[in-house]
């Protein structure tokens, strides 16, 4: 019983540890009022349960999906070594950047750099994930399990709709949404960082 607990502990040690090595550096969203009617938005978004299902209205539109598939997953190789873990990373990025109205490449970018495609990076201030999704908003907009950022796809889904509605309230302007994002609205070091990142995802057809 005791050898038991002990390796229980030393399990919880480690772990804890585990999450603490791969840190990130990134900001944070800002917990900030808004309309209830946006609220709602958001929550809906997040909680459409639907798993990734790309659709096509003709052959040229799969066959380019394909290709931006097979391109980008050459390029995340030696950050996904595993192909299964790799392609479903990279269909559910696309997924959730279409179903949000966002660039793919720009996801992949703010990914970049917000955790350098580490699924449990935890920055400083406590941001989870790939996307580096504050806590607060599984209290806001969902059912309060923190936890549940640490799923691939939830935590893209967080981090789509929030940029998506981050870009809504600031009309449309990509550089102020990702201030918004990153917590450093006004300030051009972040918002450059990403549209850089951006440029290096792109894909050419």
């Amino acid at each position: 019983m005791i050898e038991t607990r002990l390796n229980n502990l030393a399990l919880i040690a480690f772990f804890s540890l585990f999450l603490f090595s791969v840190s990130a550096t990134a900001g944070n969203q800002k917990e900030e009022a808004m309309a209830d009617s946006v609220r709602l938005a958001l929550s809906n978004a997040i909680s459409d349960a639907r798993p990734p299902s790309p659709q096509f209205d003709d052959i040229n539109q799969r066959m380019r999906y394909l290709r931006w598939l097979s391109d980008m997953s050459d390029r995340i190789k030696k950050k996904m070594p595993d192909p299964k873990v790799r392609l479903d990373f990279l269909a559910t990025v696309w997924y959730e950047a279409r179903r949000a109205g966002l660039d793919p490449a720009l996801v992949l970018g703010l990914i970049q750099v917000e955790s350098a495609f580490r699924k449990y990076a935890i920055s400083s201030a406590r941001a989870i994930g790939y996307m580096q999704v504050m806590p607060f908003w599984t209290r806001i907009v969902g059912d309060s399990d923190r936890r549940k950022l640490f799923h691939m796809q939830t935590n893209l889904r967080y981090g789509c709709s929030i940029l998506r509605m981050y870009l809504d309230m600031e009309r449309g302007n990509l550089f102020l949404a990702l201030g918004r994002y990153n917590g450093s609205r006004g300030r051009a070091e972040y918002p450059n960082a990403i549209l850089a990142s951006w440029k290096r995802w792109e894909h050419k057809s």
